[in-house]
């Protein structure tokens, strides 16, 4: 089963695989990660939750990611910066947000997480 996310200094775990899914198979709306095929409800509520803990452990990292790189390209030092409306822009996010995500993303790159229960800025 996947571990809950990290928060401030403890070791990241990785979450449970996401097994890969053929084309054909992830074009069928009725198939997801063979959760169709368990017929133990037991079995399938453990796959259901590893699944579940796994989406959300990669979309808290993501956004790490996205508030890293939205700092990067805030960063006064760069050239070609870009204003938080910029970056807001194209991230599809609010100006607002955006703010807060370059902050988030700067908190990251310094290694600063106290403070950040979560990886949404928000």
């Amino acid at each position: 089963m996947a571990e809950p996310t990290p928060r401030r200094n403890e070791p990241r775990l990785r979450p449970a695989p996401l097994i890969f899914e053929p084309a054909e198979a992830a074009a069928d709306p009725e198939h997801f990660f063979q959760l169709e095929s368990i017929e133990d409800p037991r079995a399938l509520l453990s796959r259901a939750t590893e699944l579940t803990q796994a989406f959300r452990a990669a979309a808290d990292r993501a956004v790490e990611f996205q508030a890293i790189a939205a700092a990067q390209l805030a960063d006064p030092r760069r050239f070609d910066r870009l204003t938080t409306a910029d970056i807001a822009e194209r991230a599809e996010w609010t100006e607002d947000y955006a703010k807060r995500m370059v902050e988030f993303g700067r908190d990251l790159m310094r290694g600063n997480s106290e403070g950040c229960a979560t990886a949404d800025p928000v």
